[in-house]
């Protein structure tokens, strides 16, 4: 089993991309289909995306909700994928952090209780970057420093000039994962796909 953590502020596009990931993975072939697991981790009591994401088919999704799984309910996460471990026993478990979230923590947590290989994947809005890079100043080294695939959203809303800046600017928070350009809305590349699961 392999446990991957979708980060990513709200509103960059982590729920198309995830949707489109877990599609990839499951496949259109149901003999040679992954198993795969979805938990959301809502700050509400109410999972607007989950009930998105369960309208799709072939992948389960479970629902944290009520705390932010990097701190307050890390020991509910450890117990629900330990048990998703044993009664479903999945190829793939992927986590769509809270947009306040530290992907780092969450994966050092289900690591070290569960000795599972994981990866971080991060999602950032190129159309939004700008604007977010002093209200969200303290936050962006954990959401990006530790990814080792990040995925610039909405490049369909930005010019190249726009792009290219964004490009320089995540590079300096992280310099050594893989960056990819995509615009969740449409198909993404299943290549993109094939490299976080490689």
């Amino acid at each position: 089993m392999k446990f991957i953590v979708l980060g990513g502020f709200l509103g960059a596009g982590k729920t198309s991309a995830l949707i489109q990931f877990a599609k990839y993975l499951v496949g259109d072939n149901p003999e040679k289909a992954a198993k795969c697991v979805i938990i959301e981790n809502e700050i509400g009591e109410i999972g607007i995306d989950d009930q998105v994401l369960k309208s799709g088919g072939g992948y389960d999704v479970k629902g944290l909700f009520s705390g932010c799984v990097c701190c307050s309910i890390s020991g509910e996460l450890v117990t629900s994928i330990a048990e998703i471990q044993k009664d479903l026993d999945p190829d793939y478990v992927i986590m769509e952090a809270t947009g306040v979230a530290y992907p780092k923590n969450i994966q050092e947590t289900v690591s070290n209780a569960l000795r599972i290989p994981s990866t971080i994947v991060c999602l950032v809005d190129a159309k939004r970057w700008k604007r977010l890079l002093i209200p969200m100043g303290m936050l962006i080294p954990g959401q990006l420093e530790d990814a080792s695939v990040i995925l610039i959203n909405k490049i369909d809303a930005v010019d190249a000039e726009t792009l290219a800046e964004v490009d320089e600017s995540v590079r300096g928070f992280n310099n050594h994962a893989d960056i990819f350009h995509i615009s969740a809305n449409e198909h993404i590349d299943e290549a993109i796909w094939a490299k976080i699961i490689e």
